[in-house]
């Protein structure tokens, strides 16, 4: 299949924007419990803290099935013309890193805290039910792996963001404004 308009459909859009806002948010809160919060000084907090992380990075599993079931249904627009091949090589691969990462990193996420003995809560709703039980080896494992795709997904979301305001403000063409609005 192939999308023959210049934009993005209304799902697809509020998808990404709504996936951007819960990655970021769970991104920051992520980051602030595991480097400026300690459990021997604030210990109930940092614990408050780290399952609001969870309880909003869940969602992502979630979502980005939807985002791919999405994605497979309605295809994207084309890349405008004026990219070179390699250019073009480039975004699709990058687009396809993200994807893995935002299935990797609720993942290794829920490993981490099922193997440290903790569960994975759903927005305060649910938990999702435990494919491992606690088991610090495995927790030697998954945290590095978790806190290392981390900062990988970080600077993946920082160079999209970047290509993308590159082309609105360099490139001036349609890139930028076929995830931000339908046909004017």
């Amino acid at each position: 299949m192939q999308n023959n308009s210049a934009y993005y459909t209304r799902t697809a859009q509020w998808l990404h924007w709504i996936m951007a806002i819960i990655f970021i948010a769970a991104w920051v809160i992520g980051f602030y419990s595991g480097n400026f919060l300690s459990y021997d000084v604030d210990g109930s907090f940092k614990g408050q803290v780290i399952t609001l992380h969870k309880n909003i990075a869940t969602v992502i599993l979630f979502l980005v099935v939807v985002r791919i079931f999405w994605r497979y249904t309605h295809p994207a627009p084309e890349l405008p013309n004026t990219m070179s091949p390699a250019m073009k090589f480039a975004a699709h691969a990058g687009h396809l890193l993200l994807y893995i990462m935002l299935i990797a990193m609720p993942v290794t996420g829920c490993l981490y805290s099922w193997s440290a003995g903790h569960p994975a809560p759903v927005l305060y709703l649910f938990e999702i039910p435990r494919l491992v039980q606690e088991n610090p080896e495995l927790v030697e494992i998954v945290k590095p792996l978790h806190v290392y795709l981390s900062w990988g997904v970080g600077l993946l979301i920082v160079g999209h963001a970047a290509a993308a305001l590159k082309h609105h403000f360099i490139d001036k063409d349609n890139v930028l404004r076929s995830m931000t609005r339908q046909k004017d």
